[in-house]
């Protein structure tokens, strides 16, 4: 036993041994982390095949340049190279967990944009599992540190280097080849980036996600105005005529949109601890003025709210990667829906309880026309008012009153709720119902969220009722993405009271609440199937908005003639007859497993495939080469950034300033409705 052991430390002490004996850990972890960290949705021996052996080589190639230089340089090389891959592999399986996707170099370049106050989420998402993918640094570095494993000084051939590298590229090769045999197209029709991991692995994906980043870049600088042509024949094709019968039926009215934070479809009439957990949007839900949705899903990717607001708004695809309120927020040209409203005379204003900077707000706003920015320099704070990602609702939802009873009529105002945020966390003074008991703790407290935000809008829409603004408003309530993620199948299963939660029920997890209440309107349970990329046009027919020659890639989800076909940022889709989950068919109508397609079905599924493709390839166009530049609908007019100020002083005065007669506040003889506000947020208390 001895002289095994000695055996395999004299085999370790040699720069072969050392070099041999890293890559075999690293690899391990990496086989580790893809089956224990991530769901990468493996399928059939060759994606098993291939997964396996995916991180070979990769880690040959950058643990290979340890073996150009000689003595302690080249092992210390090693290791600070292990500890750089390890720490992305960290960071990867952090953000997967609640995103279930992986991070890119666009995603990075707006962290700073998204980095306030996410210490509590980090410290949620964090396994003790998860620092074994530092197991192997720790070792190497025992090993060295005690001397069981000695530095060989030797002198390393320099031929020998090259043929680990040359050895790394022919198997990467070899990888990729046999790659996109199994999955043809793998790295140029692909919008999931599971698929590149699964096929390629993480460091390969990075790899991928720069050299696309830096494309991307360069589509912009090389874009003109013939690059138009294929969104403008792709718009002429299939623009969609809306319902004529809810043209102008809101015109003139104030538009409230509240953006329900992480909100989902399956909250509407859900029941815990024998009471409903959302029972005043249940009721306005269930309103005979209300137009509810009950197959309207989010269409987010990574840029979660961002992508939400950016669909809200601008009936834009959020990008494959990233968020483009930050990577193109600042320098795009767009035409979204306040700058529409702003030259149809309406006031503008979004409402945030958090930083102006979040999601690169403060400069995007100003790209889409917004005449005011209420962030958290406006609102109050006191002990216990802040919950994470900004101020808690109820207390956030009455400060907003302030400034929206200052707001000159017809006003167009945007309230983005955070309370039932991830990761769900509620001082025991504002529970009002008991957590779930699903055992476990990402999933059991999003009731106990989702209440306080419900008890919050109820608040917000008493007060509405008392100054009269619910009878010339209309008031718009979406889910901007989902809470629980497909990562928590069975505790997703017990909320649902399901056996299991499969990849299917999934997909229609996907579904969150939308709806547009108005006094008169002709409301009802509508069953069409849509998502949020359809907002925008349906909510400027209400409003009697020219809407025939914008750049829109959704529909009037009231028009009687439109394609139903809802389009997930990863290529994916949700049709009234068909889902298509990776490369999976089911039908919608049961939920089954679609084997031994006809080929009349593989003709529709192929039909559909196609659009899902193009469309969100010519809006990641749209917005990777700013062609909104190149083409102005007639009678727009680009906002003019300089003109927009978001400064405390500066609004206050612009409000001020504005001695208009049509604010609430005039119109209740020049005295603040603020006194009918009623809240039981025991903080103000």
């Amino acid at each position: 036993m001895k002289q095994i052991g000695h055996k395999i430390q004299s085999g370790l002490s040699t720069r072969w041994g050392f070099f041999l004996f890293a890559v075999a850990l690293f690899w391990l972890k990496t086989i580790y982390a893809y089956q224990t960290k991530f769901n990468l949705g493996v399928k059939g021996g060759m994606q098993a095949f291939l997964m396996t052996i995916n991180p070979i080589p990769t880690t040959l190639l950058l643990f290979g340049i340890a073996l150009f230089m000689n003595g302690r340089k080249s092992y210390i090389t090693l290791i600070i190279i292990d500890l750089i891959t390890s720490t992305w592999l960290f960071s990867n399986i952090l953000y997967y967990r609640e995103f279930s996707d992986f991070l890119t170099f666009n995603l990075m370049k707006g962290s700073g944009a998204v980095s306030n106050n996410l210490g509590k989420s980090i410290a949620g998402i964090i396994e003790y599992s998860d620092f074994l993918v530092f197991a192997d640094v720790l070792l190497l570095i025992i090993l060295l540190a005690t001397k069981l494993v000695k530095i060989d000084h030797r002198v390393f051939m320099k031929r020998n280097a090259f043929a680990i590298t040359g050895l790394a590229v022919v198997l990467f090769g070899a990888n990729l080849g046999i790659a996109e045999a199994d999955r043809s197209g793998l790295l140029t029709r692909t919008f999931d980036n599971n698929y590149i991991v699964k096929y390629l692995g993480m460091n390969a994906y990075t790899v991928y996600d720069g050299v696309k980043t830096t494309k991307n870049n360069a589509i912009k600088a090389n874009a003109d105005s013939s690059s138009m042509s294929s969104v403008l024949k792709y718009m002429k094709d299939n623009r969609v005529a809306p319902n004529v019968e809810y043209t102008g039926v809101a015109k003139g009215k104030n538009v409230f949109v509240i953006h329900l934070e992480s909100f989902q479809q399956f909250l509407i009439d859900y029941k815990w601890d024998g009471q409903e957990v959302t029972p005043n949007i249940n009721k306005l839900y269930h309103d005979q003025n209300t137009l509810s949705f009950d197959n309207f899903f989010n269409q987010v990717g990574q840029g979660k709210t961002a992508d939400a607001e950016l669909m809200l708004e601008n009936s834009l695809f959020g990008l494959p990667e990233g968020a483009a309120m930050v990577t193109q927020g600042t320098t795009n040209t767009f035409q979204a829906a306040p700058s529409i409203l702003d030259q149809q005379g309406y006031t503008t204003a979004s409402f945030h309880g958090d930083v102006p900077s979040f999601w690169n707000r403060d400069n995007t706003y100003k790209s889409w026309g917004y005449d005011y920015f209420f962030s958290s320099q406006y609102f109050k704070e006191g002990k216990g008012y802040n919950v994470g990602y900004g101020l808690k609702d109820k207390i956030f939802m009455q400060d907003s009153a302030q400034y929206i009873e200052q707001l000159p009529q017809p006003f167009y105002a945007k309230l983005i709720t955070v309370t039932n945020h991830y990761p769900y966390l509620l001082d025991k003074q504002n529970q009002s119902i008991a957590k779930t008991d699903t055992g476990d703790d990402t999933v059991d407290g999003y009731v106990q969220t989702a209440k306080y935000l419900d008890q919050s809008i109820g608040e917000f829409l008493a007060w509405l009722q008392k100054t009269g603004l619910d009878k010339n408003s209309m008031l718009v309530l979406y889910g901007d993405h989902y809470g629980i993620s497909g990562n928590h199948k069975k505790a997703v299963a017990r909320l649902l009271n399901q056996d299991k939660f499969t990849d299917f029920d999934n997909a229609q997890f996907q579904k969150v609440p939308f709806m547009v209440h108005m006094d008169g309107l002709k409301g009802g349970v509508n069953h069409t199937y849509g998502g949020e990329i359809d907002v925008l046009p349906t909510l400027l027919n209400l409003l009697g908005v020219k809407n025939d020659d914008t750049i829109q890639f959704g529909s009037d989800l009231l028009a009687p003639n439109r394609n139903q076909t809802v389009v997930f940022r990863n290529g994916d889709f949700v049709t009234p007859q068909y889902t298509k989950v990776g490369s999976t068919y089911y039908d919608t109508t049961n939920g089954k497993t679609l084997t031994n397609l006809t080929a009349a079905q593989k003709k529709q599924l192929t039909a559909i495939s196609e659009h899902v493709t193009e469309e969100l390839s010519l809006s990641d166009k749209v917005i990777t080469g700013d062609l909104l530049r190149f083409y102005t609908p007639q009678g727009f007019e680009k906002p003019d950034k300089s003109k927009i100020s978001y400064k405390v002083k500066d609004a206050k005065a612009k409000l001020k300033d504005s001695n208009n007669k049509t604010s609430v506040i005039q119109q209740n003889n020049g005295k603040s409705t603020m006194d009918l506000y009623e809240t039981d947020a025991p903080e103000l208390k």
